[in-house]
């Protein structure tokens, strides 16, 4: 328990004068049968004669969040999940049962049941008939949340957050509905959801530094999933010809307002099309969840609008290396493009290969400036893979990355499924490895084996979900979006 401070002191005295009077502070039951937003909204409208005339019972349960004692009378606001509506307590009305009124405090969880009326400043108010505590809050709620270090509060107490900040809870409603929207375009296009697994024997299916973890009664290391892609298309090799799957990945990184170790994500396949396919096919989804949950194309977001409404840029990843200042004559030597690099103050690692000198330089020039939806096509292929080669230039695949708002959103290509072309890859990811790529992929003997039965082809394409919901709330970080993000622990 926190340390006592005089309030909480004199809750838990109460706490303690309501079991000796055989009052239960933390009830097993209630049954609320209206809602806060339900009663003003159908309520609005009915003047205070209407009211007093009709005589409407009602019954909520919620917090206290506001509490103002007269005396003989108090006035109180509760808040359940939609909402808050006042409550008027009178000791005429609840006779023996307003003692407990002089226990209750701010943060507490009551139910009340009563009628309907306005009062003089013309509040619709419940006036309390019966009143219940079920919940005594040990605590004292914060009044304001303010600066830096209360940020980190707010996300390490999310359930505070929650309480005290209504806007909170909006943007969580908000990404449930980005969700089910994103869930009911695919369904209603044919795709069947899916579960793979959240432990792998080989991590795969994105170039990431996994978790790792130990399984005691097979005695065998295992890793959380660093993107379920591997196991999406041997489903395709299975026979199934429109997968996706909403869950979590794992990925051994940084933490920063667009980095959580644990995201969610959103992959999907599609059997006998490819890329081209999946960029008019991502402008419809996403165009038609933000009809859906926010009823507009021009989306503001931090200090601009984004403009949704489709086509979208599509530019070839050199050509936008090119635009940006980035000399073409490097683009084809590792050891030119690195000292370029190096002199920009980019960080590149040791011994790496020209496609991630090239990808660590976009990161850097290109990519915080790709604001309105734009698809960065074509990449060179040792950045991928997992991708198909473009037919008329074997160094580069049929890849997109959607950026928006300097972020990428979405990653997709033209799946490969050429067996003896991936397993020659892998290899290629193996050698990086043992170089000191940390984030290579390992040989899949398997997936390879399910490749030779045969994948038919296809395109496949995640979609990160947390980044999806800060562009669709106007949040700037990562961890608005999540529920409880990562964090460092408490200091004792």
């Amino acid at each position: 328990m926190q340390e006592l401070n005089e309030q909480t002191e004199q809750r838990l005295k109460k706490l303690q004068e309501l079991r000796e009077i055989d009052l239960d502070p933390y009830k097993q039951t209630f049954n609320p049968e209206h809602r806060a937003r339900d009663l003003i909204d159908s309520f609005s409208n009915h003047s205070k004669e209407e009211l007093e005339r009709q005589d409407i019972q009602v019954s909520v349960a919620g917090r206290i969040i506001a509490l103002r004692d007269f005396g003989k009378a108090s006035f109180a606001h509760i808040q359940d999940s939609t909402g808050k509506i006042q409550i008027y307590i009178k000791r005429d009305i609840l006779a023996e049962d307003f003692s407990i009124v002089k226990k209750i405090d701010i943060g507490d969880q009551i139910g009340v049941k009563g009628r309907l009326f306005r009062t003089k400043t013309n509040e619709l108010t419940i006036e309390v008939k019966n009143l219940v505590i079920l919940t005594k809050c040990l605590y004292p709620l914060p009044e304001k949340w303010h600066g830096l270090k209360d940020i980190e509060l707010r996300y390490r107490q999310r359930y505070l957050d929650l309480i005290v900040n209504p806007e909170v809870k909006e943007i969580f409603a908000k990404r449930s509905a980005i969700i089910k929207a994103i869930r009911d375009f695919l369904e209603a296009k044919d795709f069947i959801e899916v579960e793979t697994p959240m432990m792998h024997l080989i991590p795969g299916g994105a170039t990431a530094r996994p978790f790792k973890t130990h399984h005691n009664a097979l005695d065998i290391d295992l890793f959380l999933r660093i993107a379920p892609e591997l196991y999406l298309k041997r489903l395709l090799v299975g026979g199934y010809e429109k997968v996706f799957e909403i869950n979590k990945n794992f990925r051994n990184e940084g933490i920063s307002t667009k980095h959580n170790p644990e995201f969610t994500m959103m992959e999907f396949y599609v059997a006998y099309k490819d890329y081209n396919f999946l960029m008019e096919f991502t402008e419809e989804l996403i165009t038609s969840v933000a009809m859906k949950v926010i009823g507009s194309l021009k989306i503001p977001y931090d200090d601009v609008v984004l403009d949704f409404t489709p086509p979208w840029n599509r530019i070839p990843m050199l050509e936008a290396l090119i635009e940006a200042g980035v000399p073409e004559s490097i683009l084809n030597d590792s050891e030119m493009a690195s000292t370029w690099a190096k002199q920009k103050g980019i960080d590149i690692p040791k011994d790496a290969s020209l496609g991630k000198i090239i990808d660590e330089i976009f990161k850097e020039i290109v990519e915080p400036n790709l604001i309105q939806p734009t698809f960065i096509i074509d990449y060179p292929v040792e950045l991928s893979p997992l991708a198909k080669k473009k037919p008329d230039n074997p160094q580069l695949v049929e890849r997109f990355e959607l950026f928006i708002a300097g972020r990428e959103i979405a990653n997709a290509f033209s799946e490969l499924n050429d067996p003896i072309d991936q397993r020659q890859r892998f290899q290629k990811q193996v050698e990086a490895k043992m170089r000191g790529d940390e984030e290579a992929h390992e040989m899949d003997e398997d997936f390879v084996r399910a490749l030779e039965y045969g994948m038919p082809p296809a395109a496949g394409e995640g979609i990160g979900i947390d980044r999806l919901v800060m562009l669709f709330t106007n949040s700037k970080s990562i961890r608005d979006v999540i529920l409880f993000p990562l964090l460092k622990p408490e200091r004792a």
